[in-house]
């Protein structure tokens, strides 16, 4: 592959534009770019609805903990050229995205098991907290499942219900 590597993440608080993400990792050499959107769901907890989620994140080690990632990716896809990820910090409305991530590569094989990978790894090991936002105003921090620092970690790159 004679273009370099790209690795973008990007914390914003305004909406994600997929195309951005898209953009980014376009590349002449890829026949493939794996998307995933996770997006804020309407949700009952404990009888109140959830109407929104709020993003807060450790920004100076959320770089470097994507720059690892992003060599985990590599070490097991090789064919993966491009790496992006955006992810919404603030409140996010149900409906809206929260995260946008693509990846390309020569063959769609490689590029959606490395997707599925990177986004199970991000919720497990990069810095960013949400709160849970409900109808009664009431709001309540989450943890993650893949979570690493969690007391009930299951860490999976296989069938993980990722939001």
């Amino acid at each position: 592959m004679s273009e370099e590597q790209r690795d973008v993440f990007e914390l914003s608080h305004d909406r994600l534009s997929v195309q951005d993400v898209v953009d980014a990792v376009s590349s002449s050499s890829c026949g493939a770019i794996s998307v995933f959107i996770g997006t804020t769901r309407e949700d009952e907890v404990g009888g109140r609805m959830v109407v929104g989620l709020e993003y807060e994140a450790y920004e100076p080690m959320v770089q470097s903990e994507f720059t690892k990632l992003c060599a985990d990716v590599r070490g097991r896809w090789p064919s993966v050229a491009h790496i992006c990820v955006h992810h919404r910090l603030g409140s996010v409305s149900v409906g809206e995205a929260s995260v946008a991530m693509a990846i390309s590569s020569p063959h769609r094989h490689d590029g959606q098991r490395a997707i599925q990978h990177c986004i199970t790894q991000l919720k497990a090991n990069i810095p960013i907290w949400k709160k849970e936002v409900y109808d009664t105003q009431e709001t309540s921090w989450k943890e993650n499942s893949e979570c690493s620092w969690s007391g009930h970690s299951k860490l999976h790159t296989e069938n993980t219900n990722v939001e």
